[in-house]
């Protein structure tokens, strides 16, 4: 349970997706103008990683992994080629079950999030999740551990981005930095803030 801890505390902070890693600056910048769409992409971030990691996890290893269909006579079939098409199936399906309950229960919400919410199923931080689970072997348990701690980490990141930039929008700042260069500044120095966090895992 301690292993399983540890490795959701790196995959928030030590290994933040869009901080330590840069995946998912596209939605991370676009959506963080306001406190209300952070906190949306962030429970949708934390939802879709937490569930199509394991669960991307589950069809590597029953289907697509070397070996997998030893139990069918086949022991030398390898699909693992096919696993990028797999994933991006299995997000997009995801992806696809968030927006309808969004549009449901919590319009607000989805139309913070307008084009953007589709985009979810080819963000580079969720496909990232399930590609880091495979090249990395974790096991299933390890890799909902993964999941939750990547989407977790990537709300903190966002939530925090947004207020900050919700409340420099009454500060005067200099022309050169109004937009998306002081955004760009503060992602930079957030990153910097999250590099403190290897120190964690130093040996």
């Amino acid at each position: 349970m301690n292993d399983l801890f540890s490795l959701f505390l790196r995959a928030a902070f030590v290994e933040n997706m869009p901080l330590t890693f840069f995946l998912g600056l596209c939605t991370f910048i676009a959506l963080s103008r306001r406190s209300v769409s952070a906190i949306g992409l962030g429970v949708a971030m934390i939802v879709v990683l937490g569930v199509t990691v394991p669960l991307n996890h589950l069809i590597f290893i029953t289907l697509l992994a070397p070996g997998a269909w030893a139990w069918a006579g086949l022991p030398g079939l390898d699909l693992s080629y096919l696993s990028l098409i797999a994933f991006i199936g299995v997000i997009a399906a995801m992806v696809q079950l968030l927006e309808m309950v969004l549009e449901r229960f919590f319009p607000a919400i989805h139309a913070a999030f307008g084009v953007f919410l589709p985009i979810l199923t080819v963000q580079c931080a969720i496909l990232g999740g399930s590609l880091f689970m495979v090249e990395r072997n974790y096991d299933l348990a390890q890799s909902a551990a993964f999941g939750l701690g990547a989407g977790t980490g990537f709300a903190v990141a966002v939530v925090m981005l947004g207020a900050i930039r919700e409340r420099l929008a009454y500060a005067d700042l200099p022309r050169g930095l109004r937009g998306l260069g002081i955004t760009f500044t503060l992602a930079g120095m957030m990153a910097l803030g999250f590099s403190a966090f290897a120190q964690m895992v130093a040996p």
